[in-house]
């Protein structure tokens, strides 16, 4: 297990957000919904996908998140996912989102997931942090700067919801994150679809030449399934084989391997 970097556990080292002791004003949990690996038919890593406290939808609790208690909530995201994967004896990696536009200092910021994952007894190396790429980013620098941070403390980075937002092109050119997750927006019924089609094969030989890992999310359909694995592409996350369990790991269907 990787070591923890003391001097940024110490009560000592802070920043403007990590003064901040506001309680956050509301209670959030989480679903996991596993990432899974065609080749072998295991599970890649689970996402932490908040939730109400009595299994809500994201939207009940995001709508509670706003400009003064944005780093609070962003914080907690990351403890409390860590807290629950390691109480539901997870061995997979751990994906978890944030928002960049609540980092002050990722150098600083980062104090409080560590101190989880050493309390906790979760990998540091079994951490994924996605960004969305659908977010609109205060800072483009800024966000660079943070998943390149997050990088070097041995987190895996990835960029969500690749296809339908802000930066696009323009980030990935700056910064070649481990995974790289297409917007499901590109994804449905992309077997009938030649356009889709043609533009997730040229998304996969671009990030298989920068060394990117692509991940498809939103599968529904076998066809949607074989149709990316024919493309190269073998971590897939969607409906079809799970739905995001709360408080739980999901179990994945031994006829979801089926071909359609």
């Amino acid at each position: 297990m990787t070591e923890f970097p003391e001097s940024l556990i110490s009560p000592s080292t802070s920043c403007e957000g990590c003064s901040q002791n506001t309680p956050l004003g509301f209670e959030f949990d989480f679903a996991y919904q596993p990432i899974i690996d065609l080749r072998d038919r295991s599970i890649f890593a689970h996402e932490a996908l908040v939730r109400g406290t009595k299994g809500e939808g994201a939207a009940s609790v995001l709508e509670q998140v706003n400009d003064s208690n944005r780093y609070r909530f962003d914080q907690q995201c990351r403890t409390k996912a860590i807290k629950g994967a390691s109480h539901l004896g997870m061995s997979s990696y751990l994906s978890i989102n944030f928002m960049p536009n609540a980092v002050y200092r990722p150098e600083l910021c980062i104090r409080s997931t560590l101190e989880a994952a050493r309390e906790h007894n979760f990998p540091l190396e079994r951490l994924i942090f996605e960004t969305l790429e659908s977010e609109h980013i205060d800072n483009y620098r800024h966000l660079t700067h943070v998943l390149r941070e997050y990088r070097e403390f041995g987190f895996k980075t990835a960029i969500d919801d690749f296809g339908a937002g802000y930066s696009g092109l323009a980030l990935l050119a700056d910064f070649q994150p481990d995974l790289l997750k297409l917007d499901m927006g590109l994804i449905r019924n992309i077997h009938l679809d030649r356009a889709r089609q043609a533009i997730v094969r040229g998304v996969v030989t671009m990030c298989t030449d920068l060394g990117v890992t692509v991940i498809a999310e939103g599968i529904e359909q076998a066809e949607e399934r074989d149709f990316l694995a024919d493309c190269g592409i073998f971590l897939m996350q969607g409906y079809w084989f799970a739905k995001p369990a709360f408080k739980a790991l999901a179990q994945v269907d031994p006829g979801v391997w089926q071909t359609a």
